[in-house]
């Protein structure tokens, strides 16, 4: 059974974009409204609601991700404002690598260019195989081999952003621990969509924004950062990440402490009145609906129209290497990806061009209906352009 009445969608417009960004579920936007009538009186705003709500959502985080410690979870704008704090407190030297993906989205690639270009260390990009059979496992096998005694740094998406391609974190982890590098991971692609088990995997860092797949606003973020950054140097100064903040009357001591774990890389303004409550109630809906069943629900809603595409010409990679959230249509030689979507446009069907892609990513507001009037446009265009 679809969650279709938790939104708001035009009835008319079949969305397969959460990739894009998602819709905003009924009580996400009704969070938000609350925090403007809020923020119209500010005299109903407390110093303790500079505190409690932020605590809240990063409990609400830390219990999507399975972990242990809210305070290991920074409220961030941005993925590049995580990269931001990573790369200014991994220190490197000339001739040590950072490994990062082929066409990796550049939130997570240009932070690091920059640190190569300051220490002198290269970055090794790892490319697909051209060959599309077992693309993803292949894939997976070069980056395993690409780890070096030399590679200081691995920084990568869980699902790469274009085609859905999944990397096996696991292993990779596993590979990084051998070597001594750190494992910095972007999970804006899957996390809150497929499930994510920071003690299984045991990142460095993590990093998810959340206005895709965590069904939140635009313009907020969160982080989760390991051991190694308790101590380290935030990416900006303000009062709200000093030890003590709490207490108003005591703010022009100029306290030097910061306050423990990753709460020192809170960003200036966290408490963001309107963005927090409606984050929160996204992740709280998140919890009670269950990554597992939304994972499933994409997986037996896609599946016999993927199989159908399969058999109609278009490649599309392997479950066991792609999500059921996000995968990429790859074309006939003989198509054009940019006629394709004119098409899908023309009958109110939105996804995405990304590289050589046509990327595809519902949710739990799709129904079946939904992907076949997809199918039957890839099909139709197939049928007069393909052959």
């Amino acid at each position: 059974m679809s969650h279709k009445h938790l939104f708001n969608l035009d009835p008319e417009v079949v969305y397969l974009n959460c990739a894009y960004m998602s819709p905003l579920l009924r009580e996400v936007e009704e969070a938000g409204m609350d925090g403007v009538m809020r923020k119209r009186s500010p005299n109903r705003i407390s110093t303790e609601d500079f505190f409690a709500p932020v605590k809240v959502l990063k409990e609400e985080f830390a219990k999507l991700i399975n972990g242990d410690n809210y305070e290991r979870v920074a409220i961030i704008p941005s993925v590049s404002y995580g990269i931001g704090i990573v790369t200014r407190n991994i220190p490197l030297k000339k001739g040590e690598k950072i490994l990062i993906m082929d066409e990796q989205f550049p939130s997570n690639v240009f932070g690091w260019q920059k640190l190569a270009q300051k220490t002198g260390a290269e970055i090794i990009k790892v490319a697909p195989p051209k060959v599309f059979q077992q693309r993803g496992e292949r894939w997976n096998e070069r980056i395993l081999a690409a780890i070096d005694s030399r590679t200081r740094v691995v920084s990568l998406p869980h699902f790469h952003w274009s085609d859905g391609t999944r990397f096996d974190l696991e292993a990779i982890r596993k590979k990084t621990w051998e070597v001594g590098a750190k494992l910095i991971i972007d999970g804006t692609q899957s996390v809150g969509a497929y499930p994510f088990d920071i003690n299984r995997i045991q990142p460095d860092a993590m990093f998810a924004g959340g206005y895709k797949w965590l069904m939140g606003p635009y313009g907020l973020g969160l982080a989760w950062l390991g051991e190694y950054f308790d101590d380290k140097e935030p990416l900006e100064e303000n009062w709200i990440n000093r030890l003590g903040s709490e207490d108003f009357s005591s703010l022009a001591r100029y306290e030097s402490s910061y306050q423990p774990f990753a709460r020192r890389y809170d960003m200036g303004e966290q408490s963001n009145f309107i963005l927090v409550p409606m984050l929160t109630a996204a992740l709280r809906w998140l919890n009670r609906t269950g990554v597992d069943f939304i994972q499933n629900y994409c997986r037996e809603l896609t599946a016999q129209p993927l199989e159908k595409l399969s058999q109609s010409g278009y490649q599309i990679e392997s479950p066991e290497w792609r999500g059921s959230h996000l995968f990429g249509i790859y074309l006939p030689d003989r198509l054009n990806i940019h006629t394709l979507k004119q098409a899908l446009e023309k009958e109110k069907i939105y996804v995405s061009v990304r590289g050589e892609s046509l990327r595809v990513s519902p949710h739990l507001y799709n129904e079946t209906p939904d992907l076949e009037k997809l199918v039957a446009v890839l099909e139709e265009v197939y049928a007069k352009y393909g052959k």
